[in-house]
């Protein structure tokens, strides 16, 4: 009898031993292939440096950076431009909480993105007791993002990560946290169970068809309107509804409003586009369509003085999310629905004759805009030596102008609040700054991005100061071989380099070392550094650059005292009771 259980048991042994096992690492690579997500953006360390290299191997394309913030301003950017979650990757507790920035920067800018953090054990993290890099992280990462999830079973790795990917782009997009502990990564189950349970996500982001009485009382507001004006926002650049947008707008007759990263959905040199009479429609109003933007602070919260007083306008509001709506002012006639669906909902209903905006608003933006534009012109036209920011920026739009494909990455003080009105945008998607935060630091993250994704050439015009944030980032650029400029204005420091310490020898707060050669450091990873003393100066090295796609850092000289304090933003630092009287 003993013989005879031991004999039929051999077989069964011999089979287990023969079965096919895979485990968390094969698990995740092959949920995120199977969805799409062929990119990871993260820094390697334990205990997902083995996951970084198996992911490679299996074909994803995994960017190693040099700071986790980075990587995720990167993951962030890429959803913005692919519509689909960008995938940033990090150790855990300090990685972790180095990433968290970008995703909070993601779900305020609506940006789909996905971090996954490894993590410590949860049965240590939960007795607190010591563990490598202990942290809550899932505690931690849920008041900053739109979800947050954690996977322990290798069996559940498949609806975790389906769950995320929907998540992030379903609905207003935002970033989503994943949790995964050390172990999970080595769990071992049924190859065959394994590929069963993983989950191709279906119609991630479905469509939401705006309500017909909704879109007539839109309509019917707009056509009433004797100084009509739409503002296009990021969420309209977001949904891709590019020709829908232009035809919509086009139609209406009404003079356009671009946000930044809007700017190129119609070009900046349409002439509906009132960029260069910016206070005037704003002020001067009565009925206000926003598609897909927001009455943040961005637009001074739809009133006060940069609206005119009394407040008697009216707004349309095109937005995905009910919440936004009436969030600081009323809105007289809510469109719920994504901005694809909204926008072609309009168009249709607008029928075959719209009338056409009173002919003495559109005039009178016209002409707004050409006084304005011809008080700028020289100033961009100058050649003084040391540059000032208006001749760098001046040459800086005639290139983007000779290259509307090229990606514009802008951040910084002075260098983000003028380039935003004085370089104009040809294509959508093509403009990539800082958002609804304002944040420092995005610059090279969405530069890497930017090249890895589109394949197009990339100029990163920076502050001196923004670029401190990120710059060790340009040994990641030289690694990989990207196409991708970056000019910095360099003006010795904060908004400007001249501000002196009274009291000791130390520099003031806003004071950096005089002449810094940034360009030095691209050299040193085997880029091509360049110094650009004038307007001349910096063409020739940009066009070079951006002819060669060889990874290239300008450090272009500015005037110490050419800049203010922060533009449109200044207002936002507190004054000092003494400094008042």
């Amino acid at each position: 009898m003993a013989d005879a259980a031991v004999k039929s048991k051999a077989p069964d042994a011999a089979a287990e031993a023969e079965r096919e096992l895979t485990d968390g690492f094969h698990l995740i690579i092959d949920a995120l292939k199977l969805n799409g997500l062929n990119t990871i953006y993260g820094v390697p360390g334990i205990p997902i440096t083995d996951f970084g290299r198996m992911a490679q191997a299996a074909g994803i394309r995994v960017l190693s950076f040099r700071h986790e913030q980075n990587a995720g301003y990167a993951a962030a950017i890429a959803g913005f431009l692919t519509k689909k979650p960008g995938v940033c990757l990090t150790v855990s507790a300090p990685g972790f909480l180095n990433g968290l920035t970008a995703l909070a920067h993601a779900t305020t800018n609506c940006f789909p993105m996905i971090l996954i953090s490894g993590s410590s054990e949860r049965e240590i993290v939960d007795l607190q007791q010591g563990d490598y890099e202990e942290m809550d992280q899932l505690a931690i990462a849920k008041p900053l993002c739109k979800a947050a999830y954690r996977v322990l079973h290798a069996a559940d790795i498949g609806i975790g990560v389906a769950r995320a990917i929907r998540a992030a782009v379903s609905g207003r997009p935002g970033g989503v946290y994943l949790d995964l502990p050390a172990k999970l990564f080595g769990q071992v189950m049924d190859a065959a169970a394994g590929q069963k349970s993983l989950v191709k996500v279906i119609d991630a982001a479905p469509a939401q068809i705006p309500a017909p009485n909704a879109i007539k009382r839109a309509l019917d507001v707009l056509k009433g309107a004797k100084r009509p004006l739409i503002i296009l926002g990021k969420g309209a650049a977001y949904a891709q509804a590019d020709d829908a947008i232009r035809a919509f707008v086009e139609k209406s007759g009404a003079p356009f409003l671009p946000m930044s990263m809007a700017k190129g959905l119609l070009p900046d040199l349409h002439p509906q586009c009132a960029g260069a009479a910016r206070s005037t429609v704003l002020k001067d109003s009565d009925v206000v369509m926003l598609i897909g933007a927001r009455l943040n602070w961005l637009l001074s919260h739809g009133k006060g003085k940069a609206w005119g007083e009394p407040h008697t306008k009216k707004f349309i509001q095109v937005d995905i999310e009910p919440k936004e709506m009436d969030s600081n002012v009323e809105i007289v006639a809510p469109v719920v629905g994504d901005i694809g669906s909204c926008v072609g909902a309009l168009l249709e209903a607008m029928g075959g004759n719209w009338p056409a905006p009173p002919a003495d608003w559109v005039n009178a933006v016209k002409s707004k805009k050409e006084e304005n534009i011809a008080k700028m012109a020289p100033r961009l036209m100058n050649n003084n030596v040391p540059m000032d920011y208006h001749g760098a920026l001046g040459v800086l739009r005639t290139i983007i102008k000779e290259r509307p494909d090229a990606i514009l990455v802008n951040e910084g003080a002075n260098t983000l609040d003028l380039a935003r009105g004085i370089i104009d945008m040809y294509k959508p998607r093509k403009r990539l700054d800082v958002g609804t935060w304002g944040i420092m630091g995005i610059g090279m993250g969405q530069a890497i991005a930017a090249a890895v994704e589109t394949g197009k050439p990339v100029l990163a015009i920076e502050g001196d100061s923004a670029f401190g944030f990120s710059g060790m980032e340009v040994e990641t650029i030289c690694r990989y071989k990207l196409p991708v400029c970056i000019v910095i204005f360099n003006n010795d420091g904060i908004y400007r380099g001249t501000d002196v310490n009274k009291v000791s020898d130390d520099p003031a707060p806003t004071v950096f070392v005089k002449g810094a050669r940034y360009d030095k450091m691209m050299e040193a990873f085997g880029g091509i550094g360049v110094n650009a003393t004038s307007p001349d100066e910096l063409k020739r090295a940009v066009n070079e650059a951006m002819d060669s796609g060889k990874p290239t850092l300008i450090n272009a000289v500015i005037d110490p005292g050419a800049g203010s304090e922060s533009g449109r933003i200044g207002n936002l630092n507190p004054q000092s009771a003494l400094r008042k009287k």
